[in-house]
């Protein structure tokens, strides 16, 4: 389920952050454990986006420079700082991203003189969201689908495989400083990464059967759910 909805609507941890909580890991062992498994959502979606990813090999090699760079940056902040700092932080940049996804088509009137795969401002937007990926990763999709929304002059399901091409380097440039210095729970990892590897592949499929439009507002609702979880689960 979870590596269906990261492809679908961004939200994989909305499903398997909590269920590692669940089975009792801290939750910074749950967070960089769900981050390590979440590179082979991106795995199934390259392999499943392969007709939307047809001609956009260049677009996709220039943007995960940026994404492999910001989802490192991203780690170490995470391995560095206080273990409970992103979960005070995670809800308002979940909540602010949807409602920038929410809002994109007055969004792209806004950034009209931005706008543009070579625009620096939105290039350093996508290096910012790759850090935020990196950190907690929880709706990171979100923040990274809005900012190509505006950069990329492309129906929706295009620029969702390669939203989910370029997530999934800063996840897995991420992984590995998780691997080498963070609790990572391996015996989660196996069984996570094979449904997000099955799930990553299936959803892609589903991405085309829904128009844009929708597409957008499922999203931006789901993604004020899960800012109102975490919200409540950081009060809690």
């Amino acid at each position: 389920m979870a590596g269906v909805v990261s492809t679908v609507v961004s939200l994989a941890s909305i499903v398997s952050y909590p269920a590692l909580l669940a089975i009792g890991l801290p939750p910074l062992s749950a967070n960089v454990t769900n981050t390590v498994s979440l590179v082979f959502t991106a795995v199934g979606a390259t392999a499943g986006s392969q007709r939307e990813l047809t001609g956009q090999r260049g677009r996709v090699a220039r943007l995960a420079v940026l994404t492999g760079l910001g989802g490192a940056t991203g780690a170490a902040l995470l391995l560095l700082t206080p273990a409970r700092t992103f979960q005070v932080v995670a809800p308002w940049l979940v909540g602010g991203a949807s409602i920038v996804l929410l809002l994109q088509p007055q969004v792209g009137k806004l950034a009209a003189r931005t706008k543009g795969e070579h625009s620096r401002l939105l290039r350093v937007a996508v290096f910012t969201v790759a850090i935020y990926t990196g950190y907690f990763g929880a709706a990171g999709g979100i923040l990274m689908l809005a900012v190509l929304g505006v950069m990329l002059e492309l129906p929706l399901v295009r620029v969702n495989a390669v939203k989910n091409v370029v997530s999934g380097l800063a996840n897995g440039v991420a992984a590995v400083g998780f691997a080498a210095f963070g609790p990572v729970r391996w015996s989660a990892v196996i069984p996570l990464a094979a449904g997000f590897l099955a799930g990553g592949w299936i959803g892609p499929a589903l991405v085309r059967r829904l128009p844009g439009q929708v597409l957008r507002v499922v999203v931006a609702v789901c993604g004020v759910a899960v800012a109102i979880k975490l919200g409540m689960d950081g009060n809690g």
